[in-house]
C-alpha cells in the first residue's frame, strides 16, 4: 500500500509541475496578485487569465480588475469569480514575449502590474 500511495503522490507532483501556469507574484497596497494561465505555458491565440488576489486576512474582492496584452488595446475588464479573489477573462496573444497588463482599482487608487509571459 505504501508503495502504490507513494507512486500516486509521485504522479500527481509530476502533472501538476508540467506546464506550470502560475506567474511570480506582484504586491500592491498589501494585496499579492498573481496569475494563472490556461494553457499553460500560453499559446498563440485565445488564452484564458487568472488573476488572484489575497491579502493577510483571505480572498481580496473588492478590487475592479482589467487586462490588456499591450498599450494598444483597450483594457477589458475580469469578471469575478463569487468572493473567491479570483478574477477571469480571456484575451488574444499574437506571440511569444508578450506582457500580460493588470490593472487593479480599489477605493479610488489604481496601478498597473506587468507580467510576462513565458515563452513555451
Amino acid at each position: 500500500m505504501k508503495k502504490a500511495s507513494a507512486l500516486l503522490c509521485a504522479v500527481l507532483l509530476a502533472a501538476c509541475s508540467a506546464g506550470e501556469s502560475r506567474l511570480p507574484v506582484q504586491e500592491w497596497q498589501g494585496v499579492t496578485v498573481g496569475v494563472e494561465t490556461r494553457p499553460a505555458p500560453v499559446v498563440v491565440g485565445m488564452n484564458e487569465f487568472l488573476v488572484s488576489a489575497q491579502g493577510p486576512r483571505g480572498a481580496v474582492y473588492d478590487l475592479l480588475i482589467f487586462i490588456r496584452m499591450d498599450d494598444g488595446q483597450p483594457w477589458t475588464q475580469a469578471i469575478q469569480d463569487g468572493h473567491t479573489g479570483v478574477y477571469r477573462r480571456a484575451l488574444r496573444v499574437q506571440g511569444p514575449g508578450q506582457t500580460l497588463q493588470v490593472q487593479v482599482k480599489r477605493a479610488g487608487q489604481e496601478t498597473v502590474l506587468g507580467f510576462a509571459l513565458p515563452t513555451g
